[in-house]
């Protein structure tokens, strides 16, 4: 056996090993404080990070010594908003982080010598005690309980796809792939035994893996994670990002979200799960609607995000280089319809649905990227089919046949739309939407646009090498 793969299992069993000894004091729902001080205790715990996310989904956060904790809880810990892009002027920049015992977990590679650090996400509220409008969690939540007033738990299981580049030796990212494997490879799969440290840690950060898979692009990587409730989800799709991006680094690699980092192959997407539960039960399966097997409220779902999908590309592909994965060609969607066997769709429903009694039965919003803020996603895709709902409204008729191979005027005639071409037309729609507005928050809304159409504009002005190649002699 070689020594990297002897490593590789040395560090699989401490870790696990690790994760089902304080796993079992510590449920998914109803932490105390006493459970947490107790393993703080157990697992010599030094460093506590109080974590918090800005409005563009990036982890920031303050870290305070274990013996503080206890105070901390109890009355919360105060910051400066006003250094956080996005979230408060300086006059108004009081704020503190009440943190949710929910989400405690331990950070495994920051074990050494016997101590390590913990961390946990935290709410952000102002000085009067209210939540901060211009949290992202918040933003969520609120979604979350519009959702719980008419009946309804919302559902989300994201597939964040990533790509692993290496650096050179002055430690500067290249656009080189850590490997030259495609989708499912074993033989040309250089990152599996990455890919297995980074599903260690997530499982001793409580986030319960499914799979690990090579993409299709060289360098190109999935992880898979269970679905949960939408808050779980998105609190765990920003930890999946910091660990990948840690874990990398270790290995002298990056980690990168970024949608389009290399022309001329796939980009990398943040396809969405999505189901809608309703006194226990699957409120998207309908046992009498073969082939789909699809309830009228979850085709008014889907109606519902068809409608607003336009104004909701500025949150869900949020970067100008979001667009160059949005073209025909790399197996993205770029036309709003639904279908169940048409990957070119933008809403698919998973064939998979009739199983146990239903309860799988969900649609996959394709068109999202990984760059895009988790709260916001999930917040603008549940009201869209909210609405949906509400308005009764009901979806074309789904498009089984290839759209990419069909003639614009096909499309035409089917009544096919499609996504933005870029971030601009995709902001253009964004200040447009009511719906956009009220779902984020006057604060939000203003701040969000604000910096999108500033990172357009500083885009726009760019003198690029294509347009040198293009034009510099010819002209």
């Amino acid at each position: 056996m070689q020594t990297a793969e002897k490593t590789a299992i040395k560090k699989a069993d401490t870790i696990t090993s690790h994760r089902r000894d304080y796993f079992k004091n510590l449920p998914k729902t109803g932490v105390t404080k006493k459970m947490i001080l107790d393993i703080v205790k157990q697992e010599n715990v030094e460093f506590i990070n109080m974590q918090f996310i800005d409005i563009f989904g990036i982890v920031k956060g303050i870290t305070i010594p274990s013996d503080k904790l206890e105070y901390a809880i109890d009355n919360n810990v105060w910051f400066d908003g006003s250094s956080i892009e996005g979230f408060a002027r300086i006059f108004e920049s009081d704020m503190y982080l009440k943190p949710d015992l929910n989400t405690f977990a331990l950070i495994p590679w920051t074990r050494i010598n016997g101590s390590t650090t913990a961390r946990i996400i935290c709410d952000v509220y102002t000085p009067d005690d209210k939540p901060f409008t211009g949290d992202p969690r918040f933003v969520l939540k609120r979604q979350i309980e519009e959702a719980k007033r008419i009946g309804y738990t919302y559902y989300t299981g994201p597939e964040l796809e990533f790509f692993l580049f290496k650096r050179n030796e002055r430690g500067e990212i290249i656009l080189l792939p850590h490997d030259k494997g495609s989708y499912f490879d074993f033989a040309t799969d250089e990152a599996h035994e990455i890919r297995n440290e980074m599903c260690f840690a997530l499982e001793e950060m409580r986030i319960d893996v499914e799979r690990s898979t090579h993409e299709v692009a060289n360098g190109q990587q999935e992880i898979g994670f269970k679905y949960g409730d939408a808050l779980t989800t998105a609190d765990n799709a920003v930890t999946f990002k910091y660990v990948m991006k840690t874990i990398a680094s270790r290995h002298d690699l990056y980690a990168t979200f970024m949608p389009k980092p290399i022309f001329g192959i796939n980009g990398s997407g943040m396809h969405v799960h999505q189901s809608l539960f309703k006194d226990g039960k699957n409120a998207f399966y309908n046992p009498d609607d073969a082939p789909y097997y699809f309830s009228d409220t979850a085709r008014s779902f889907i109606a519902g995000q068809l409608f607003h999908i336009r104004s909701m590309n500025a949150i869900l592909n949020p970067l100008v280089n979001s667009y160059k994965r949005l073209v025909a060609g790399y197996e993205a969607p770029v036309y709003i319809a639904w279908a169940q066997k048409n990957r070119s769709a933008l809403i698919r429903v998973p064939a998979c649905t009739t199983g146990r009694g239903g309860e799988s039965t969900r649609c996959e919003l394709r068109c999202p990227d990984p760059s895009c803020n988790p709260y916001f996603a999930f917040a603008v895709m549940l009201a869209a089919g909210l609405d949906g709902i509400k308005k009764n409204l009901t979806p074309p008729k789904p498009v089984e046949e290839n759209i990419y191979h069909l003639s614009e005027a096909d499309r035409v005639a089917k009544k096919i739309a499609s996504l933005p071409a870029n971030l601009y037309e995709a902001l253009y729609e964004f200040k447009k939407s009511e719906l956009m507005r009220s779902v984020l928050g006057d604060h939000i809304f203003t701040r969000y646009y604000e910096a999108k159409m500033n990172e357009w504009d500083q885009y726009r002005a760019q003198v690029t090498p294509w347009e040198l190649d293009k034009y510099l002699e010819k002209y």
